[in-house]
C-alpha cells in the first residue's frame, strides 16, 4: 500500500465515523427505528396484512438492509470501540437475530427483532438514568428477592402443612402452595378466589394470609421501590459532584490562565521600562 492510499484510509473513516456520529443520522436511524416497530405490531392483524401485506414485507426488507448497513458502518468507523459498547453489542445481536433465516425454526428469534426499540433508551437522557439506577440497584434488589424467597417458602410449607390435606390443589405442594401465595401477593382474586373458601373451612386461616400480605405486599415489596429510588438518588448526587467538579476544574483553568497572562503582561512592562531606561540613558 502506497503512502497515500494509508492516509486516504484514516481519512475516509474519519469521515465515516462524522457521519454515524452526526446527530441526523442518529435521529433517522431512531425513527426508522420506531417505525419498523409499529410495522411490526401491524404484521400481527390480519386484517392490514390482507390489505397491505406485501408492501409491509417489502419495507421490512428495506429495514434489514439499512440496519446491516447501519452496523456495518459503525464497525468499520469505531473498529474494535464498537463491541467495548454495550448498546452496540446489543445493536450487533438484534441485527444477527433480525438476519436469521425465515424457517419456522427461526420464527422466534425474527419476532425478537422489535427489541431493537429499545435502542431508544440511549437516546433519551431520562431513560439512560433510569436504567443506571436499576443497574445499580441490582446487588440491593438481589438481597431483596432472597429475603421474598425466603418469605415465601416459609409460609409455603406452613400452608402446605395446614391447608394441603383440605385443599390440594391450592396447597398439595410446597410448590403449588408458592404458587398460590403469588396469587394472594399480587392480590388478584385472592379474598374471593382462594381465602374465604380455605376460610369456610378453617375459620382462623385469615391470621395467616394476612400475615404474609403485610410482610411481602406491604413491606418487602415496598423494599424494591426504596432501593431503586435510593440507588436514583445516589446517582443524582454522584452526577452533581461531577458537575461541580468540572465546574470547578473549569474555574481553575480561568484562573491559571488569567494568572499566565497576568504574569506575561507583566514580563512585557518591565521590558517596555528597561527599554525606556536603556533610551534615557
Amino acid at each position: 500500500m502506497t503512502t497515500t492510499e494509508s492516509n486516504a484510509a484514516p481519512g475516509f473513516r474519519s469521515r465515516i465515523r462524522s457521519l454515524v456520529e452526526n446527530p441526523v443520522f442518529q435521529n433517522a436511524v431512531m425513527a426508522l427505528i420506531v417505525v419498523n416497530a409499529v410495522t411490526l405490531g401491524l404484521e400481527t392483524s390480519p386484517t392490514v396484512m390482507a390489505l397491505i401485506g406485501p408492501e409491509l414485507m417489502v419495507f421490512d426488507s428495506i429495514v434489514i438492509v439499512v440496519f446491516t448497513v447501519e452496523i456495518a458502518l459503525r464497525i468499520f468507523a469505531h473498529g474494535a470501540r464498537f463491541f467495548r459498547d454495550p448498546w452496540s453489542v446489543f445493536d450487533f445481536i438484534v441485527v444477527g437475530i433480525t438476519l436469521a433465516p425465515a424457517s419456522d425454526s427461526f420464527s422466534v428469534l425474527r419476532a425478537l427483532r422489535v427489541l431493537r426499540v429499545l435502542r431508544l433508551v440511549s437516546a433519551v437522557p431520562r431513560l439512560r438514568r433510569i436504567v443506571a439506577a436499576l443497574l445499580h440497584a441490582v446487588p440491593g434488589v438481589g438481597a431483596i428477592g432472597a429475603l421474598l424467597l425466603l418469605v415465601f417458602y416459609v409460609f409455603a410449607v406452613i400452608t402446605t402443612k395446614l391447608f394441603g390435606a383440605s385443599f390440594p390443589d391450592w396447597f398439595g405442594t410446597v410448590g403449588a402452595s408458592m404458587y398460590s401465595l403469588f396469587q394472594i401477593m399480587t392480590l388478584e382474586s385472592w379474598s374471593m378466589g382462594i381465602v374465604r373458601p380455605v376460610m369456610e373451612v378453617h375459620s382462623w386461616a385469615w391470621i395467616v394470609f394476612v400475615c404474609f400480605i403485610v410482610l411481602s405486599s406491604f413491606t418487602v415489596l415496598n423494599l424494591f421501590i426504596a432501593i431503586i429510588i435510593d440507588s436514583m438518588q445516589t446517582l443524582h448526587e454522584t452526577e452533581q459532584q461531577q458537575t461541580v467538579g468540572e465546574m470547578t476544574e473549569v474555574v481553575h483553568d480561568e484562573h491559571r490562565q488569567r494568572t499566565a497572562e497576568y504574569e506575561e503582561l507583566r514580563r512585557e512592562l518591565q521590558e517596555i521600562r528597561r527599554l525606556l531606561r536603556e533610551k534615557a540613558e
